[in-house]
């Protein structure tokens, strides 16, 4: 085994490592402040953005479930890998040579984490795929993608591939390279039998599953010829790469668009994106032999940015009864989008590729640009469950229908559904809004052992994160989201919550924001100032402490100076140090935050001013002047060169 990766090099990497370029890959992140950016939190789902990251000094932090850390945690949280692993990663995609304790040289191919020998198995295996369908053999692949309008443009776009029909082709090319039967078997490729491990995919046309970040995991297989007894499709099966419930076909190519559109197609197979993104409909994703489920809304809703200012999700489903039963399923997740929904249904029960092979590009944005709110659709769907032609089937269709216009969000186009619904049944409006009425209230009433819709959690909530108490914080002189509440333990010190209306801790906290975020600010006389200040609020105090402790040494470099500091800190207030160091300052430009944070320090060594006059007054209150006139003479000079050093300090703010 190779040993310990030395601690230098794990220094290198972090700070070589540019935090937003990697965190993009998950979360769309926009601007918000100078040097940060903000995005909807990967850890948790939460409808308004509170993930934020500073890239400056290489750190992320929640406001609102609290995790927070380095580039390094963020792979090993999003990536499920060790840290030794997520390193490793990192340190190759910079390009950057690892060196090991005791003389070690690194993992060899033999030594590579688990994951990512899984993930050289799949390059491999794409490679291979692609190359196939070149070949003599994969006359049938070319045909079936020819016949439904794709040329070898398109093939190579989407990394189409082929398999041969012999029953080891892969796995002696796999073989060849390197890979251990014991290590195929963990790929999904290969199915098992009395002599040993066989291709799985075998004459079929493939395509390469790939992760957000482009990684391929897994495969989609369509049978091309009759003597083929197996499924239509047949995917990889469960692996510790590949999750269906959280794998959409195309994420890799569509994330950017999504999140710059504001838009997501979530059509059926693999050959329907493929049209879309060819037809221009480049938002387009499909799910892998499932249905659209929870886990695949929360990647929607992080590339949507789905807080609430716009966005929209489009569905579209086959005309036939699995494509309105899997509408309605959608119309069940609908309520935890902010963004609207709509299903796009062709009227003949084309699908996308069907719509582009018969009339061309443009019927395939035309389906886009007609699409009908999920919610009309599911209301249709339930009226035609009833015969409208009986009172009876009326009622039934009522009941059945009051209950989604009920869950329609926008307050203003509901009174108009509740009208609509009530012509498509022929009975009064006001009877229909009654019972629409009466169905909002019940959604409306709490659940027994819930906590009402579930969609989100209060701001600085300490659900999902242990019990002991949290921090409020102030910034800019605005009320700031609670931090990451601290972890019990009786062997480290408790902190109490600062008070956000007290201003003396808010005038301490944003001290130490500066200090964190821009410690060339302390250097020379400042960081004499600094280091004497007395805080009084103990969690600030414990981290000024940890700060003088550090030293300006590393002040050059935010990323190190910040990972110093945070060795320094009791462990509690690590969660409170990260948080300081990627709130976003109130400034919009370098001019900007050169001026706050001078003024910050200013405030803060001025109130440090008036603690100390304040002392010497008592004293000076307390002396008998004709008893001791030099003391008295004394006092009243320091007084004196305290309030010019006051005054000063204010000119200079």
């Amino acid at each position: 085994m190779a040993g310990l990766i030395k601690r230098e090099d794990i220094d290198e990497v972090r700070q070589r490592t540019d935090i937003k370029e990697v965190v993009d890959g998950y979360v769309t992140l926009k601007v918000a402040g100078l040097g940060s950016y903000k995005g909807l939190c990967p850890f948790h789902d939460e409808r308004s953005p509170s993930f934020t990251v500073r890239p400056q000094v290489g750190r992320y932090h929640c406001f609102g479930c609290g995790e927070d850390g380095d580039v390094i945690s963020f792979v090993q949280k999003l990536d499920h890998t060790s840290f030794h692993e997520a390193v490793e990663k990192l340190a190759a995609r910079i390009g950057f040579e690892l060196r090991y304790e005791d003389g070690g040289s690194g993992p060899n191919r033999e030594e590579v984490g688990r994951r990512q020998r899984l993930l050289d198995a799949h390059k491999v295996a794409d490679e291979y795929f692609r190359a196939q369908l070149l070949t003599p053999g994969a006359t049938e692949g070319r045909n079936f993608l020819h016949d439904r309008g794709f040329d070898r443009t398109a093939a190579d776009q989407f990394g189409v591939g082929y398999a041969p029909q012999g029953w080891d082709s892969l796995l002696k090319h796999l073989r060849g390279r390197g890979f251990t039967d014991p290590e195929l078997k963990l790929t999904g490729m290969f199915s098992e039998g009395g002599r040993g491990i066989y291709d799985r995919f075998r004459g079929r046309l493939i395509w390469p599953i790939r992760d957000i970040a482009g990684d391929t995991i897994g495969f989609g297989a369509r049978k091309l010829y009759e003597d083929d007894q197996g499924p239509k499709y047949l995917n990889t099966p469960e692996t510790t790469l590949y999750k269906k419930s959280q794998v959409l076909y195309g994420i890799d190519l569509a994330k950017r668009n999504i999140a710059k559109d504001r838009q997501i197609v979530v059509v059926e197979g693999y050959t329907d994106v493929m049209a879309c993104h060819l037809a221009g409909i480049t938002t387009a994703v499909a799910t892998c032999g499932t249905a659209f489920g929870t886990e695949h809304i929360k990647i929607a809703r992080r590339l949507l940015s789905d807080d609430g200012s716009g966005g929209e999700v489009i569905f579209t489903f086959d005309g036939d009864a699995a494509g309105q039963k899997a509408a309605l399923r959608a119309f069940e997740e609908d309520q935890r989008f902010v963004a609207q929904t709509y299903v796009a249904v062709e009227p003949n029960g084309a699908d996308p590729c069907e719509l582009r092979q018969s009339k061309g590009d443009a019927a395939v944005r035309d389906l886009i640009s007609t699409r009908r709110p999920l919610f009309e659709f599911a209301i249709r769907a339930a009226l035609k469950r009833h015969n409208l032609d009986t009172v009876e089937g009326r009622v039934a269709a009522l009941r059945e229908s009051a209950p989604v216009v009920a869950q329609i969000r926008d307050a203003g186009i509901r009174p108009a559904y509740a009208r609509e619904l009530s012509g498509w049944l022929g009975m009064p409006v006001e009877e229909v809004s009654r019972a629409v009425g009466a169905a909002a209230k019940r959604a409306a009433q709490p659940q027994v052992g819930g906590s009402g819709n579930g969609h989100y959690q209060a701001q600085g909530s300490t659900a999902g994160r242990g019990q002991g108490s949290g921090y409020a914080s102030v910034t800019g002189g605005g009320s700031a989201p609670g931090v990451a509440p601290l972890p019990p333990s009786a062997a480290l010190p408790a902190f109490n919550r600062p008070d956000p209306r007290d201003p003396v801790a808010a005038m301490e906290r944003q001290a130490l924001e500066v200090a964190l975020q821009q410690p060339a600010m302390l250097e020379g006389e400042t960081w004499q100032r600094f280091s004497e200040a007395r805080l009084s609020t103990p969690a600030y105090l414990a981290i000024h402490q940890a700060i003088r402790a550090t030293g300006l040494a590393s002040a050059g470099d935010p990323v190190r100076w910040v990972e110093q500091l945070l060795q320094e800190v009791p462990e509690p207030l690590r969660p409170l140090v990260s948080e300081l160091a990627v709130v976003p300052l109130p400034a919009s430009t370098a001019d900007g935050v050169l001026r706050y944070c001078r003024d910050i320090l200013a405030r803060l060594f001025e109130l440090q001013i008036t603690r100390v006059k304040a002392e010497k007054m008592g004293q000076l209150q307390r002396l008998d002047a004709s008893a001791d006139p030099e003391e008295f003479q004394r006092l009243n000079r320091e007084l004196m060169q305290l309030e010019m050093q006051r005054r000063s300090l204010r000119s200079e703010a």
